[in-house]
């Protein structure tokens, strides 16, 4: 029995939040969420989530897993809203841990923060398996992007986070805290392993001009066309191009924002004695 996917595309932050499940079935996962959120403003907004909470109900699912491949720098996290409507479990890969540790020193978090993973209902450990509903899931351990991120594999398809994206767009940065292009590399030929016909649904999609946005493709597609690690680049080839590409690049518009909040499961920081809550910006910290 193979899963139903069904994407939901915001233009915004070029995130695909996915909804899993299976004919005949009411069970369902959601996968990376997304919290609308202003930075000029500092404001945030459910409109993302409410598209897939109004497709769940219309549906008749019922949430069991809420997955988070990995704490993103790019958009906030919905998956703590998603729970109080929806119900299910908040996972993530169990090296979050080290994520949390970097990130609470660098924003200077309150010292109740705690570093072990238990803002999230489950960690999962490398290739553990679970259920949603009748299918059966796995979850991979593919850091580099950062040291926290799982791909999830879930009947033939396989929701790969930050590692790939599009062929015509390649793969992921690996200059964030903890992230290593040596290590990605190892992680997206584990991914491309295996057999061809495996579907890919990507996190994001950047499309180049001309080209509507897109986040499905395979793994027979990605050894072929992309154009960062198709069939024939080398882990060397790999990683001075990784490294020379990232030295250009501007760090996310979104990445302070997010990261104090994905490191928490997406709850937003406690209030302050005012009863305002408040995000960190530190500065010239990178």
């Amino acid at each position: 029995m193979q899963p139903i996917v069904q994407p939901f595309f915001d233009p915004v932050t070029g995130t695909v939040t996915y909804v899993v499940f299976q004919s005949g079935r009411q069970e369902c996962a959601v996968i990376d969420p997304v919290l609308d959120y202003d930075p000029k403003a500092g404001r945030t907004a459910t409109t993302n989530a409410d598209r897939v909470i109004e497709f769940v109900r219309q549906r008749g699912l019922h949430v069991q897993w809420i997955l988070e491949t990995h704490a993103h720098a790019d958009h906030l996290s919905a998956a703590h809203y998603l729970r109080d409507q929806l119900g299910g479990k908040i996972a993530i890969g169990e090296h979050i841990r080290t994520v949390q540790g970097v990130f609470k020193k660098l924003f200077n978090l309150e010292p109740e923060f705690r570093l072990d993973g238990s803002q999230f209902d489950h960690l999962f450990r490398e290739n553990e398996t679970f259920s949603i509903g009748a299918l059966t899931a796995r979850a991979l351990c593919v850091p580099g992007h950062t040291p926290a991120d799982t791909a999830y594999q879930i009947g033939d398809v396989l929701f790969v986070g930050d590692t790939l994206f599009m062929p015509d767009v390649g793969t992921a940065r690996c200059d964030f805290p903890g992230g290593n292009a040596h290590t990605l590399y190892g992680s997206i030929r584990k991914l491309l392993d295996l057999p061809g016909d495996t579907r890919l649904f990507m996190c994001h999609d950047y499309p180049p001009k001309g080209r509507e946005p897109e986040w499905e493709t395979t793994v027979l597609a990605q050894r072929a066309h992309n154009i960062h690690v198709h069939d024939g680049v080398s882990e060397e080839q790999f990683v001075s191009m990784r490294e020379a590409r990232d030295a250009t690049l501007a760090m996310p518009v979104l990445i302070l924002p997010s990261v104090q909040v994905n490191i928490r499961a997406g709850d937003l920081p406690p209030a302050d004695e005012n009863g305002t809550r408040y995000l960190k910006i530190p500065l010239n910290a990178f």
